[in-house]
């Protein structure tokens, strides 16, 4: 995990927390080492997510795995529950890959829950904004999340910057037409799966423009050998690919649902695939595919140009639909604009506009024949320079190459300051393939 320095111990945004105080509410962080502190912060969590009341043992499990994060809360202690947040967040320093493969580190936010109890009152804003202070005083150029409510955060400068398929897989219509790799499956133990995923993902993901570093913690939890009150882990099953000489290339998590009214029409829901090869992708989708007893395969959150559809034989055989994922803040323009590699050489004009002043200003991006960028900031735009106005979610957006620039255009998003400089974002900036959704955190 990416480190910064006593990132858990740095000081509360202080304007935030006098906001708040205005309102009768203390903003503060809270030390993992607080077990009681830490279980009455997670149940505000989980409730907030509407999940079951989760037991002691659950919240200890919670406590273990994300306890190396920046635990910040909101209280209000005239309520009768005073020891229970009425808000939540935590967050994290972790690594995510950029365009050219490059590693660039953000600030991870995460269980962002407002109690209903307490709205309208800022709270929201409040946290949000003090996470974003919060990272740029620690000096991380770009805040990362996942959402689940996606009204919320462009207000903040957020742009969905990578985008998710839904799909699901009628078998019954797909003739095989991917490759035949050489390698093997096995099926594997849910505890095998969880001790050899992580190093599987790491190596996936540095080559995988939009994911992000994974934890310790989350691959045992994936895998349902802890936190795991309902029992639903036991329907889990796991397999991996190892290739003709030896090597861990893919894993994956899988269940089998329905069947009830006609045993040959189970449905398998793929709940975690990471692969190293084409062989491995292949194979472990052939043998969904092909699984016995199945006549539907759902994938949920997987690439928006994910190859499987063009292993079917049928395209039509797949149902697809697309959702937004992860959601980007750049704080600093220039530290995220050179931290990515770029498409082609070029020069780019770029006019920000930053209601919270993070990455307000003018921007020159220059690309080399290499592929890197050099951003300066300017008082003026030069004339001959393709140049493009922009809000700051909508420049968090392109930062991962996956948005089209004449789409911002058309939708006013983005603005040209001179003829066809949106053709010239897309140049510079697009990528292909597109940035994968990554994990939820």
């Amino acid at each position: 995990m990416s480190a910064v320095q006593d990132f858990t111990r740095f000081p509360i945004d202080e304007t935030s927390r006098a906001k708040l105080a205005e309102s009768g509410l203390r903003y503060e962080t809270l030390e993992a080492s607080d077990a009681a502190g830490f279980a009455a912060w997670a149940r505000a969590d989980v409730r907030g997510f509407l999940a079951a009341e989760p037991s002691e043992k659950y919240l200890e499990g919670m406590r273990a795995s994300l306890g190396y994060r920046r635990t910040t809360g909101v209280w209000d202690d005239s309520a009768p529950q005073a020891d229970e947040p009425v808000a939540t967040t935590s967050s994290w320093p972790a690594e995510l890959t950029l365009p050219g493969c490059t590693q660039l580190r953000v600030w991870a936010i995460s269980s962002v829950t407002v109690s209903q109890a307490r709205r309208r009152r800022g709270i929201a804003r409040n946290l949000l904004e003090g996470e974003l202070r919060t990272a740029a005083a620690l000096g991380i150029p770009l805040a990362a999340l996942t959402v689940s409510e996606s009204t919320i955060y462009g207000r903040f400068g957020f742009g969905p910057a990578t985008f998710a398929a839904n799909l699901s897989v009628d078998t019954r219509r797909v003739r095989w037409s991917g490759p035949t790799p050489s390698g093997r499956i096995d099926y594997v133990s849910r505890e095998q799966w969880a001790g050899q995923i992580a190093g599987l993902f790491d190596s996936a993901r540095t080559s995988t423009v939009g994911e992000i570093e994974g934890w310790d913690g989350m691959w045992p939890r994936l895998a349902g050998t802890v936190h795991d009150e309902e029992g639903e882990g036991k329907k889990l099953r796991a397999v991996s690919y190892t290739s003709e000489s030896g090597e861990l290339q893919g894993a994956a998590l899988f269940r089998y649902e329905g069947g009830d009214h006609d045993y040959a029409s189970h449905t398998l829901s793929v709940e975690f695939l990471r692969t190293v090869s084409d062989d491995a992708y292949a194979a472990i989708w052939r043998f969904f595919l092909e699984a016995d007893l199945v006549s539907t395969v759902k994938a949920e959150h997987v690439a928006v140009d994910e190859p499987v559809r063009w292993m079917l034989g049928d395209q039509r055989a797949a149902t697809v639909t697309t959702t937004d994922h992860q959601w980007l803040r750049i704080l600093d323009a220039k530290a995220a604009l050179e931290a990515r590699g770029y498409a082609s050489p070029g020069v780019l004009g770029l006019e920000v506009e930053d209601a919270l002043g993070f990455a307000d200003g003018a921007f020159l991006l220059t690309v080399a024949s290499d592929g890197v960028g050099r951003v300066e900031a300017v008082e003026r735009l030069p004339e001959e320079v393709p140049a493009v106005r922009l809000r700051v979610d909508a420049l968090s957006s392109l930062l991962l190459g996956g948005v089209a620039p004449a789409a911002l255009r058309a939708a006013g998003v983005l603005s040209e300051l001179t003829e066809g400089a949106s053709a010239q974002v897309a140049r510079l900036l697009r990528v292909s393939p597109e940035p994968a959704p990554g994990i939820w955190y």
